[in-house]
């Protein structure tokens, strides 16, 4: 059984996929904060952007089977390249195991997650994004890309650039201080040229 928020059809709008077509299959529930607002400040993580709680999303639903959601999700993909789908929360890895990534596959995905990082992605995984929190363990410690929201007061970016990762970004931290995040973000990344600049993309067009 699956429990998913959501899954639609967009662009991705961060990271180094931005731009491409892809099927975002955001999962429900996460390990560093219940989803509830009343219990964000006591919570490992508490700037998060995003609603999972529940199953109530646009095609979200309870899922029987790993068949199930991947004919639901490539039911879903107009793009005329090879399918993308990203499996994002929450954090997926709580659900996504190796049967699902067998099924994404079978029905013709490539397969992106989008993880905290403190749990470790089952094999076969096309892509892996590994974005860590302060006060957490990273358990992953390869993968595609690091994504870093930056600032966190507890760990910098230094402290992750020997962990095996192909591409290192920082990524501003929305709320009231994004123009000061941003601009930090981007000094950091001018003085460490093997950091790059990853913004939200979505939020500033204004798509999902």
């Amino acid at each position: 059984m699956y429990s998913v928020k959501e899954i639609f059809f967009t662009i991705q709008g961060e990271g180094c996929n931005a731009g491409k077509y892809a099927v975002f299959c955001r999962f429900s529930g996460c390990n560093l904060w219940n989803g509830r607002e009343q219990d964000r400040k006591k919570s490992i993580c508490t700037f998060c952007d995003t609603d999972f709680i529940g199953t109530s999303g646009v095609n979200g639903g309870k899922f029987k089977n790993p068949k199930d959601l991947a004919l639901k999700a490539i039911s879903l993909w107009r793009g005329k390249q090879k399918p993308l789908i990203v499996l994002t929360g929450g954090e997926p890895l709580l659900q996504v195991n190796e049967l699902l990534v067998k099924e994404l596959h079978s029905v013709g995905f490539k397969i992106a997650v989008e993880t905290n990082g403190t749990i470790k992605a089952p094999e076969n995984i096309d892509w892996i994004c590994v974005s860590p929190k302060e006060n957490t363990k990273i358990e992953q410690t390869y993968g595609d890309e690091l994504k870093l929201v930056f600032p966190q007061k507890k760990i910098k970016p230094k402290d992750f650039e020997n962990l095996k990762f192909k591409n290192f970004l920082l990524q501003p931290m929305d709320g009231p201080e994004i123009k000061n995040n941003t601009i930090s973000a981007r000094k950091f990344c001018n003085d460490n040229n093997n950091w790059k600049l990853s913004l939200q993309t979505h939020k500033i067009f204004g798509y999902p």
